[in-house]
């Protein structure tokens, strides 16, 4: 039940268990344990067009060693919206907290909603936590659709250009280039456990569709100063903000997530990407993935 992705290490021992507890998939990379949560049961679509499930409905949560002993759990489910509440419930009832609640997306059906998680303890507390809320999801990814077969002759990306464009390289999922770019300038810490890309803090952008015609959803990591820049760097790209917010609490510095999305020629939506990401720090060439 563990995955494999590019630079994943042997998961080690301890978390093993919650992949069981949970029957899940996870890797482990950069001193955090990931666990899948794929919405493979949704058909979503935006303004009528289907959108494959990797460009932005697959929960996850993550857990990395504390410096004071328990482990820290940092996670983001993809729920519909009658699943909100009951799953809310579930995790407050079980000892885990709920740090947000927002939208990443306009125009889609059915509506979908993201919840992220925050919890300490050891890894078997925190799968026994988890659980109820795990099998509300469950239910329902397991009444729903079978997963669908992928297109046999799905459209084609020339993902080399936007990583150029956008300045760094990404990974193919299914008929989704997703780039992902961290923010090793933040030093972030909860409970002296170190935040970094892999718990959360990050900037994406996932790519679908073709060159002529693509679509793109991001979400960008920000302080404070540099929310006005991207706003404005988005806006004139003609990419479409949805969503300002923050997923953590209790941590510092601040840091605000914007979700955005567009559609348009792939080149096109890059440029955008770039010019958002430009805004960052030192820009895409001073972050790691």
């Amino acid at each position: 039940m563990v995955a494999s992705p590019a630079g994943a290490q042997e998961v080690p021992a301890k978390y093993k268990s919650m992949l069981t507890t949970l029957a899940k998939t996870g890797d482990f990379k950069d001193n955090v344990f990931k666990v899948n949560i794929p919405r493979t049961d949704l058909r979503v679509t935006i303004n009528g067009r289907p959108v494959p499930t990797p460009l932005g409905f697959g929960g996850w949560v993550a857990l990395t060693p504390g410096g004071e002993g328990p482990e820290v759990l940092m996670g983001d489910l993809v729920l519909t919206e009658a699943e909100v509440n009951p799953v809310m419930s579930a995790l407050l009832e079980s000892g885990l907290e709920v740090t947000a609640l927002h939208n990443h997306f306009f125009w889609e059906q059915p509506r979908i909603f993201y919840m992220h998680v925050h919890g300490r303890g050891t890894v078997e507390e925190l799968s026994a936590r988890l659980r109820p809320a795990m099998l509300i999801i469950d239910k329902a990814v397991a009444s729903g659709p079978a997963p669908s077969a992928p297109a046999a002759a799905a459209p084609t990306l020339n993902t080399e250009a936007i990583a150029t464009t956008v300045g760094q390289p990404g990974e193919q999922n299914g008929p989704v280039y997703k780039i992902t770019i961290g923010r090793p300038d933040i030093k972030m810490t909860d409970h002296g456990a170190t935040i970094n890309a892999r718990m959360g803090l990050n900037t994406w952008a996932a790519f679908t569709g073709s060159d002529a015609d693509a679509m793109v959803a991001g979400d960008v990591v920000m302080l404070e100063p540099e929310l006005q820049p991207v706003l404005k760097a988005l806006r004139a790209n003609g990419l479409s903000v949805v969503a300002i917010h923050h997923h953590m609490t209790g941590v510092e510095p601040m840091v605000v997530f914007l979700h955005y999305f567009g559609s348009g020629p792939a080149a096109k939506l890059a440029g955008g990407v770039r010019a958002a990401v430009a805004q960052l720090g030192t820009g895409p060439a001073g972050h790691a993935k």
